[in-house]
């Protein structure tokens, strides 16, 4: 059995798309997959299964929740191994942790044009591209950033959801817990 981590773009902010968690377990699991754990309510969902194509995993979960619920959400997966990854790779590992973010892509972004990007970046906020992760350094915090989700979605074209470091180091480690039983 594979470990994967889903992460539902947008579900639960401001009253919007909104799943309980006990609801999003039950869901997973009526998709027969196992081990199912679901971590605070934006949407982060650890299960394993034994279908190793990703695509298949996110294309039958998004139909999933449009029968169920009756609404789109994009969801966005990666391996216990690709998580792992993004955790050994952060650019930021000197920085403060509780200012660092992630946002995870659907697609590799070859030579992302980031011209507006550079040109609405507070001062002493970073940026830097990696193949389908986008870590983002803010000094004054998320909440004041102009490079929300939804600009960096439009900007490079693509889907993406963003978790704080501390939310992506807490995944890793339940897959690290749910490898152990």
């Amino acid at each position: 059995m594979k470990t994967y981590i889903a992460m539902l773009r947008g579900i639960n902010v401001s009253g919007q798309k909104k799943i309980l968690m006990k609801d999003l377990s039950a869901l997973f699991e009526s998709l027969e997959f196992t081990n199912v754990k679901t971590y605070i309510q934006s949407g982060n969902v650890l299960f394993q299964s034994k279908n190793k194509n990703v695509n298949e995993l996110i294309l039958s979960i998004e139909k999933k929740i449009v029968d169920t619920f009756g609404f789109e959400v994009v969801v966005l997966i990666r391996t216990k191994e690709e998580l792992g990854t993004v955790i050994r790779s952060n650019p930021f590992s000197k920085k403060d942790s509780s200012r660092i973010y992630v946002s995870f892509l659907n697609k590799v972004k070859k030579n992302p044009d980031l011209t507006e990007i550079e040109r609405v970046k507070i001062k002493g906020e970073e940026l830097i591209v990696q193949g389908k992760e986008i870590y983002f350094f803010s000094p004054k915090g998320y909440g004041t950033t102009k490079l929300s989700n939804n600009f960096l979605e439009k900007k490079l074209e693509v889907s993406a959801t963003t978790r704080n470091w501390k939310t992506v180091v807490a995944l890793f480690a339940l897959t690290e817990e749910q490898n152990q039983k």
